[in-house]
């Protein structure tokens, strides 16, 4: 493939910033589907005790959470730390509760698979010099509003370790992303630092995370990302991001795909693993 000046601006954007902003994308009406089947996937979610799991980026949290390192090779609920009253009762309706989903509807869920895998998703992957390779996780995050759960200052490749370091994000803006209700915040260019951080199981059980060097702190440096719905955000796997939390009355959902090189190694402790669930690739369609 003979790059397009608009594919090697996108690839020297990528190279440069660690991220990319592509506007438009894909269109509000696919928002608004891929958003009712989320939807309709949460409605049919039948929560028991097993299965509140919060997710949240304090470790002790994931620590103990067998429901969370299970989830790699299925669909799995997880509820905002303050969906819960003192007693463990839902304070807002189950739609408000859920943080998110995860970790594999685009390969178990059509209407997800469809999207991840949409014509568009292979072109810019080879644009990017990526399109080899294949998606490992998936994530419908709602920012619910007034809870949403704050992400920490963190980068991909910390989750997601392979030798050498392949991890891309993608983030697709379901909903508009605005500093009230908790859009991304990137540094530009920090994606030259060396790892700070690696996260895996622990070989007694649960995860550990490993400390590698200092994490850069929120606000130095750090730039806000307020996009609309349809925009799709690039992010390299060493390039530090977080959210704040929603505190506003609007919620902020986006859907996250994560690729990595098939060839590169994959760590056995790595904390999320895929059971006997094949990786696809960008035109792996079923």
């Amino acid at each position: 493939m003979t790059p397009t000046p608009t594919s090697t601006a996108r690839r020297d954007r990528l190279d440069r910033d660690g991220y990319l902003v592509v506007e438009d994308f894909f269109s509000r009406e696919e928002a608004t589907a891929l958003v009712d089947r989320a939807t309709e996937l949460v409605v049919a979610f039948q929560p028991d005790e097993s299965t509140k799991s919060i997710f949240s980026t304090n470790e002790q949290t994931r620590t103990s959470d067998d429901y969370f390192l299970a989830s790699g090779d299925r669909i799995s609920f997880f509820f905002e730390p303050e969906a819960f009253d003192a007693d463990g009762g839902l304070r807002v309706p189950l739609d408000r509760a859920i943080n998110k989903f995860g970790h594999a509807q685009h390969d178990l869920d059509p209407v997800f698979d469809d999207f991840s895998r949409h014509p568009r998703m292979a072109e810019l992957a080879d644009s990017l010099r990526v399109g080899g390779h294949a998606l490992i996780q998936s994530m419908l995050i709602f920012k619910q509003p007034g809870i949403g759960g704050e992400v920490s200052s963190h980068t991909d490749h910390t989750f997601l370790w392979t030798e050498p370091q392949s991890v891309v994000g993608f983030w697709f803006a379901l909903e508009d992303a605005t500093l009230d209700n908790g859009c991304l915040w990137a540094l530009p260019g920090g994606h030259r630092r060396a790892p700070a951080r690696r996260f895996r199981r622990a070989s007694q059980g649960g995860t550990t995370m490993q400390v590698l060097g200092p994490e850069p702190a929120p606000g130095e440096g750090f730039i806000p990302l307020e996009v609309e719905a349809g925009t799709l955000i690039v992010l390299d796997g060493l390039l530090p991001h977080y959210s704040e939390a929603n505190r506003s009355q609007r919620r902020r959902a986006a859907y996250t795909l994560h690729a990595i090189d098939p060839g590169a190694e994959y760590p056995a402790d790595n904390w999320l693993q895929r059971g006997h669930l094949p990786l696809r690739g960008f035109r792996d369609r079923r």
